[in-house]
C-alpha cells in the first residue's frame, strides 16, 4: 500500500464526509477509496471512520490520525516545493496579525510595501487589542508587544516601547505635575481598558499604585484625544503619543518611575520550515521595526 497515497484518501474522505464526493475529487473509483482506508485502518490496527447510511465521521482516534496526518502531508509538500524551488519567490496569502493600533500605524505600512514588493501576493490583516491565537486564526504572523509566554513558536525580538503617563500642559498647569506615583491618586485620569484593564499601575522598583479612573474608554485614541483635549493624565505606550510628545500637545511625567521598556516580537509559527511568503514578509518587517527609531 501507498502510504502517502493512503493518507491523502483518508483525509479527503474525513473532510468531504464522504467516499463518494472523495473518489470524485481525486479522480478514483468508489471501490479503491474504500479499499484503501480500510486497509489504513488495519495497519494502525483501529477505526478511524464511523460509516452510516448518510455520513461519514471520524472516531477519536480517526480525529487525531487526521491531524496527523495533515501536518505529515503538509511537510511532504512543503519539502518537495523547497526541492522543486517553489520557495524561492512568495505566492498566496499572507495573514498578519497586531494589536490594533500598532497595527494600523507601523504594521500595515509593512504590508503594504510588501505587497509592492510582491504583486503576485495577496494579504490579509486582523488588528485587534485582544491575544490571537495564530493557528487557530489562521495567523501566519504575529507582531506582540509585551513579554511573551512559552509557546513554542519563534520569536524575534525587534525592539522595545515604553508605558508612559502623559498630559496636556493647561492640565498640568491647572492640577499640577505629579511628583511620584502616589500623587496619581489626587489626579483626574482616563484610562483605555483596551489597553490597561488592571486598575492597578505599577512603575520601578516594584511600587504599585490602584488607579480610580474618572473615564474609561474602549479605545487608546478615546483616552488620547480626551488627555490632548487637557482633560486628564493618561497612560499609553510611547509610539502612541510620539508626535504629541514632540510637537508639545502633551506631556510626559513620572519618567524616572517608569517599568523597563516592553519588548516587540514577530511571532510565527513554523520557524525553519517557514515558506517563502512568510520569511520574505519577516525579513522586511525585521529590518523596518528595528529601523525604527521609537523602538529603538
Amino acid at each position: 500500500m501507498d502510504r502517502w497515497l493512503a493518507m491523502r484518501i483518508f483525509v479527503h474522505v474525513a473532510e468531504t464526509a464522504s467516499f463518494a464526493k472523495a473518489a470524485r475529487q481525486m479522480q478514483l473509483s468508489a471501490p479503491v477509496v474504500t479499499r484503501t482506508v480500510a486497509a489504513l485502518e488495519e495497519l494502525v490496527g483501529g477505526r478511524l471512520l464511523i460509516r452510516t447510511t448518510r455520513s461519514v465521521k471520524t472516531t477519536e482516534a480517526g480525529a487525531r490520525y487526521l491531524e496527523d496526518c495533515r501536518r505529515i502531508l503538509g511537510e511532504i509538500a512543503e519539502a518537495e516545493a523547497a526541492a522543486a524551488g517553489h520557495h524561492a519567490r512568495p505566492a498566496g496569502t499572507l495573514a498578519v496579525t497586531a494589536s490594533f493600533m500598532f497595527g494600523q500605524m507601523h504594521v500595515l505600512p509593512i504590508v503594504t510595501e510588501y505587497l509592492d514588493l510582491y504583486p503576485e501576493m495577496r494579504a490579509r490583516t486582523f488588528f485587534i487589542d485582544r491575544p490571537v491565537n495564530i493557528v487557530d486564526e489562521g495567523m501566519d504572523v504575529a507582531i506582540r508587544i509585551g513579554h511573551l509566554p512559552d509557546s513554542g513558536f519563534t520569536a524575534i525580538q525587534v525592539g522595545s516601547v515604553s508605558q508612559v503617563i502623559c498630559a496636556a500642559p493647561d492640565y498640568l498647569r491647572q492640577h499640577g505635575t505629579p511628583a511620584s506615583p502616589t500623587d496619581l491618586k489626587q489626579h483626574r485620569i482616563v484610562t483605555s481598558t483596551s489597553a490597561w484593564a488592571s486598575p492597578e499601575w505599577r512603575f520601578a522598583d516594584g511600587q504599585r499604585v490602584l488607579i480610580d479612573a474618572v473615564l474609561q474608554t474602549n479605545t487608546n485614541e478615546a483616552a488620547i484625544s480626551t488627555a490632548r483635549k487637557g482633560w486628564a493624565l493618561t497612560r499609553v505606550l510611547a509610539y502612541q503619543v510620539a508626535a504629541d510628545l514632540k510637537e508639545g500637545r502633551l506631556q510626559r511625567v513620572l519618567r524616572e518611575f517608569e517599568e523597563p521598556p516592553l519588548p516587540i516580537h514577530v511571532l510565527y509559527p513554523e520557524g525553519r520550515h517557514s515558506p517563502a511568503k512568510v520569511r520574505a514578509f519577516i525579513d522586511l518587517a525585521v529590518a523596518r521595526l528595528r529601523g525604527n527609531p521609537l523602538f529603538s
